[in-house]
């Protein structure tokens, strides 16, 4: 081998071993401890165990989190902390009271590397690398999250912004709602090609491709001693990295101990003397370490309610994630297969230094530590040529992909798709070559060609280049899957047109949505709008409790969309038509109802709290609650939704729009337009469920006034008289299940306030709900299980 080709395979090496270090930031990168700051929390994934489940420290006890879950990942902040399940389809965050909530979950784009801040939630996907944020603050705009194409080494979220490492440049990018200090510290970062980097309150510190710690950003607390940002006397001095608001921790590479600086120096402690440290992850003010000699956390700093450090009372925890890997890199961790219990294997972390002539002055060592170094041995050398190995079967790798995309001409946009966080559909028959040049593009066209900025914030997780797809089917294949949309398939009505029942060609029970036609069909304009909003929504949202589309079709004057069937139809007909009631005694008990109306807000939730940009549904009613073949609710009909407001202004559009008994009558009156609109609409869908009354019905049996179930049912819930309005087919409720269906009332009662400002949040109405249900489980195992009457006469 040449000297030119071994320095090349070593500087090859030298960055895979750079990018291989872990660090953790304020609240923490993907490891096995997350910290809770406000509240003092410290959770870990137990080691040696059957699955890798979640327990939780503070002030002195011990709680188990989801016993029968097992975890990959888990990563904490201000006020949560979240853990990414087993294979990474799944992710679960946990608030204050450490009750979970499922924040995403797919089978065809899975999560790694979660990292959580005071108010953001991000992700890599598996594979491609890009990130995916969630928000947990209202004001952060789309625009601030990074491009779905980008590929990340590694990112880290902080206070008020995130960063991460752009795989292909090596080169900082930060986002987040503290624009301000991202753009700073994105700046500090300029010219520096760095492995890794680790974000805290206003600074950022990471390992340069030479191995050598840098930290840039604000001095305020001594965090760069004399000035100087360089805090290595050689490379890969330091292996693990943590980094608080004001203070920093490192762990040596020759020995496991730990180095903190910052904080105007008040961050040692003598816990620390003597002790060897596999991770760190940093609180706000305190830093939190899994020690090598049995694998428990000890905790110190500042904040840390004793003031001086602890060892916590937690069991042995995994000193790494347990993954489906062959660790080919750096070789299995010691103990690997006992502490995992033989479900995957810890890998090792490249974090052996090497001594290397430099190529910059040596900085300054950091204010306590006199670094040790060691010379490469020959079981180094034989790692540097694996290493060399690996490197050449990825370039091959990528030689075979960029054939691949010529030869196919994806790269280039020959194959027209739509762009969807649905899991991929095999065998599609897309548009049997046909094509349609008698119209103009149309916008939706051009979304699909161009792809909207917008729409990328929240695609689960692939790059441009390798999305899922939502098939585009030819017209005359969805005529013959409706039988020429007859009327015997016809299911019901959408915003912009008739919902159809069909099998497609393969077999598949889909329901199509066919837009308007003849004389009496609205402006095409209007119908175009509609097709648009659905398909760019529906294309970037995954949620179980959101309708799934499957594909869409654009054929002249025709705009179809292709939705997952749900076998059970709509809440509405279940309680409202006459010839479905004795077929519907699964939604004649009061924990099917709660449980329905809890997963309609969850749907609902999703799309205020978690959508990038968040979205307001604005016709949210009984017949948009779909119910699939396990019967869980699902909301739909994305025709009528509109982006929410970027800051807390008010958002007004033109002109009003939803369902008459539903929408908001502030919205109706004032024209303003903000998420509590949706919370309106749900309220009168819980009294819907709660009364079995239409949203508004005539009040005699032979007819009579139009009343609103707002106005029948509100009286005697306020009156504590519930029992008279309660949908007789389900039955006086169990013991438990009344005070369950009091919490439903008085939710529903909040919802239906006719000022926004005095309704709940989504996120307030699921939680009520959620412990509605738990009410209902309970009364299970209770004493007595005859029924009781709330509030009648």
């Amino acid at each position: 081998m040449t000297t030119t080709t071994t320095t090349l395979f070593a500087a090859v090496i030298l960055a895979l071993i750079a990018a291989a270090s872990p660090a953790h930031g304020l609240g923490g990168s993907a490891t096995t401890v997350a910290v809770v700051y406000s509240t003092a929390t410290v959770c870990g994934l137990v080691a040696d165990e059957g699955n890798q489940h979640i327990q939780c420290w503070r002030d002195g006890h011990v709680t188990k989190i989801s016993p029968e879950t097992s975890f990959d990942y888990i990563a904490g902040g201000r006020d949560t902390f979240c853990a990414v399940r087993s294979g990474g389809f799944s992710l679960l965050c946990f608030n204050s009271s450490l009750a979970p909530k499922r924040l995403y979950n797919s089978y065809s784009i899975l999560l790694e590397d979660l990292t959580v801040g005071d108010d953001q939630i991000c992700a890599l996907t598996n594979g491609t690398r890009s990130v995916i944020c969630w928000r947990g603050d209202r004001n952060t705009n789309s625009s601030q999250f990074p491009d779905q194409s980008h590929q990340f080494k590694s990112i880290s979220s902080g206070l008020g912004f995130s960063c991460g490492v752009l795989a292909n440049k090596n080169t900082v990018t930060c986002w987040g709602s503290n624009s301000i200090m991202a753009s700073f510290i994105q700046s500090q970062f300029t010219n520096l090609s760095m492995s890794n980097i680790v974000v805290g309150g206003s600074h950022a510190c990471g390992f340069n491709l030479t191995g050598f710690l840098i930290c840039k950003g604000s001095n305020s607390s001594n965090l760069l001693p004399d000035g100087v940002d360089i805090h290595s006397n050689s490379a890969y001095e330091y292996s693990r990295l943590a980094v608080g608001a004001n203070h920093a921790c490192a762990i040596r590479s020759s020995n496991g101990s730990v180095v903190c600086w910052g904080g105007d120096g008040e961050f040692g402690s003598n816990v620390t003397v003597g002790v060897s440290f596999e991770s760190l992850v940093a609180g706000l003010n305190f830093t939190c370490g899994v020690t090598t000699s049995d694998f428990s956390i000890i905790c110190w700093g500042t904040g840390w309610p004793s003031g001086f450090g602890a060892k916590l009372g937690l069991p042995k925890v995994l000193p790494g994630p347990c993954v489906q890997s062959t660790c080919s890199e750096c070789g299995i961790y010691p103990q690997s297969q006992i502490l995992c219990h033989g479900s995957g294997s810890i890998c090792r972390i490249c974090s052996v230094p090497i001594s290397m002539p430099p190529k910059e002055p040596l900085p300054l060592p950091p204010p306590t530590v006199n670094p040790t170094q060691s010379s490469p041995s020959r079981g180094l050398r034989k790692g540097l040529l694996a290493f060399a190995i690996v490197g050449s079967v990825g370039a091959f790798s990528g030689i075979c992909t960029m054939i691949y995309c010529l030869w196919t001409g994806v790269c280039f946009g020959k194959k027209k798709i739509h762009n969807s966080v649905q899991p991929t559909i095999t065998g599609s028959n897309a548009n049997n070559g046909q094509t349609s040049n008698s119209s103009p593009p149309s916008r939706s066209s051009t979304i699909r060609r161009q792809g909207s900025r917008l729409m990328r914030r929240q695609r689960s997780g692939t790059s441009s280049k390798h999305t899922d797809r939502a098939e585009e089917f030819s017209f005359s294949d969805l005529v013959a899957a409706t039988n020429n949309f007859s009327l015997e398939n016809k299911i019901g009505e959408g915003s912009f047109g008739v919902v159809y029942r069909a099998k497609l060609w393969d077999g598949r029970e889909v329901a199509i949505k066919r837009g308007g036609t003849g004389p009496k069909t609205q402006k095409f304009q209007e119908k175009e709008r509609a097709f648009e909003s659905e398909l760019a929504f529906l294309s970037r949202l995954h949620h179980k409790h959101l309708v799934s589309l499957v594909g869409y079709c654009e054929d002249r004057d025709e705009r179809l969309l292709v939705y997952e069937y749900m076998k059970n139809g709509a809440l509405y007909d279940h309680l409202h038509k006459n010839n479905v009631e004795k077929s519907s005694t699964l939604l004649n008990s009061w924990k099917m109802r709660i449980k329905i109306s809890l997963d309609a807000a969850r749907g609902i939730e999703y799309l205020h709290n978690y959508a990038v940009p968040p979205i307001i549904h604005r016709d949210i009613k009984s017949s948009n609650i779909l119910l699939d073949a396990n019967w869980t609710a699902r909301v739909s009909d994305f025709g009528l939704s509109l982006m929410g407001p970027e800051s807390d202004r008010d958002f007004r559009p033109t002109k009003a729009a939803g369902t008459v008994g539903y929408i908001d009558p502030e919205y109706y009156s004032l024209n303003v337009l903000t998420a509590k609109s949706d919370v309106y609409g749900l309220g009168v869908v819980l009294l819907e469920l709660l009364t079995g009354k239409r949203a508004i019905f005539k009040s005699g049996e032979n007819g009579g006034e139009p009343t609103r179930v707002v106005d029948f049912a509100l009286p005697a819930i306020m009156a504590g008289e519930m029992g008279r309005i309660l949908d007789p087919r389900v039955g006086p409720p169990l013991v438990n299940e009344a005070e369950a269906v009091e919490l439903m009332a008085y939710t529903a009662l909040h919802c239906v306030n006719l000022e926004g400002k005095d309704r709940p949040t989504m996120s307030d109405v699921v939680a009520s709900l959620e412990r509605a249900l738990a009410l209902c489980d309970d009364s299970h195992g209770s004493i007595s299980s005859g029924p009781i009457s709330i509030g009648s006469e």
